[in-house]
């Protein structure tokens, strides 16, 4: 009798794992495909020869942000909104870095925990978004000019 309870504890352990490993590979596809078409409409603007990190951003139109490497090994940034396909390409070197888009934050507000900080775009416009608490617990959206650190704009107190 205990070997039929084993097997049966088996049987529904795999009968988990399989169904938890399907519901991943279905959620990530939709990603997986936006992807490989950004990196497809980003190699006919640039020669694009390693992929090292892609997100997608969801402001007033979706884009797909890809940081990797050109043919001289130069860390660039590309751009590529899903529905105007107008990509726009930056050297990383030739804007802010993740941690200046953070200093200029803490010089111009007192965040309490900083969630999250990545590249996105409005209006043609490159920018990091900097999704932050505030010291009453609120949520803040805070927007700086990717090349010149400028603010874009925020979004405070949801």
């Amino acid at each position: 009798m205990k070997k039929w309870i084993i097997i049966g504890a088996c049987l529904l352990l795999a009968v988990v794992i399989g169904v938890s490993i399907k519901v991943y590979h279905s959620a990530m596809e939709p990603l997986i495909t936006a992807e490989e078409r950004a990196v497809q409409d980003a190699k006919k603007k640039v020669p694009l020869k390693s992929v090292e990190d892609f997100h997608v951003y969801n402001g007033q139109e979706t884009v797909n942000v890809i940081e990797g490497k050109n043919n001289k090994g130069e860390k660039i940034i590309v751009w590529v909104p899903e529905k105007s396909k107008k990509v726009i390409v930056r050297k990383a070197k030739n804007g802010l870095t993740k941690e200046e888009a953070i200093q200029t934050l803490n010089k111009e507000k007192n965040p309490k925990k900083i969630i999250s900080v990545r590249l996105g775009m409005e209006q043609n416009i490159p920018l990091w978004e900097i999704y932050y608490r505030s010291e009453n617990n609120l949520i803040n959206y805070y927007y700086l000019h990717f090349e010149t650190g400028e603010w874009l704009k925020e979004i405070e107190n949801l």
